[in-house]
């Protein structure tokens, strides 16, 4: 069965345009697990334009599914991470001033930096996962640096789905089936939405986790959040 986490940094972020505490960044994240979510992700950013480091420790009491801490390994984040301790850590290349995730690692280049960063939060017993494309020599070059589980990084899958979904879909098997080989577990995120993510199960039915936040959030201002969930999960369900 392929999990759904919840990113709920829009909440924050609407939260956070008007001030005070509606919607309720919490409540919310407790609501997504009620109504089916099997994991809640935040990625906390230096500048807390969204989620809090606050935040994140508000929210470790209340997560009961898996909590999951995206973000840069700067020395703040590490730290955070480790005095949380959540189910799982996804580290992902950001700069602090990138809008939202644009890449993978290039696990070759940062091959030291990622060992002492994987086995720091491993020491602590958390579960690692790095964000990478598609490119088989680096999700190669991830297996040789000690992580749990990769994200693919799916934006260009969504962005070609809907011209080829055959051609869309064909790299990512590819470096799927690398990285199950290499005997790592899989993750995807970033722009699935309920158009493409039922296709994307359908070639890759090994997934362990996607991560969806922006699309989710915006169809629930339609559906209402509780039915979202669920569709999402229908789409999981092939």
């Amino acid at each position: 069965m392929t999990r759904l986490s919840v990113n709920i940094n829009k909440i924050a972020t609407l939260r956070n345009a008007r001030g005070g505490n509606v919607p309720d960044v919490q409540k919310t994240a407790v609501d997504c697990e009620q109504f089916g979510a099997q994991g809640i992700t935040v990625h906390p950013r230096p500048d807390e334009r969204h989620i809090r480091y606050r935040d994140v420790e508000l929210l470790r009491p209340l997560v009961t599914t898996e909590f999951n801490i995206e973000g840069y390994p700067s020395e703040s984040f590490i730290r955070l991470v480790t005095e949380v301790k959540p189910e799982q850590v996804t580290l992902v290349p950001d700069p602090p001033d990138a809008i939202t995730s644009s890449e993978g690692w290039d696990t070759i280049q940062n091959h030291d930096l990622l060992v002492d960063v994987i086995s720091e939060f491993q020491r602590h017993g958390i579960r690692t996962s790095i964000f990478v494309g598609t490119e088989t020599r680096l999700v190669e070059g991830a297996a040789k640096v000690g992580t749990n589980r990769v994200e693919l990084y799916t934006e260009p899958y969504a962005t070609n789905y809907p011209k080829d979904p055959g051609a869309a879909i064909k790299p990512f098997v590819e470096a799927a089936t690398v990285a199950r080989d290499a005997g790592l577990e899989l993750n995807a995120g970033h722009d699935l939405n309920l158009d493409n993510l039922r296709y994307m199960k359908l070639n890759i039915p090994w997934l362990s986790e996607v991560s969806i936040g922006h699309a989710l959030i915006a169809d629930a201002l339609y559906y209402g959040l509780q039915n979202t969930i669920q569709m999402y999960l229908r789409q999981l369900r092939v």
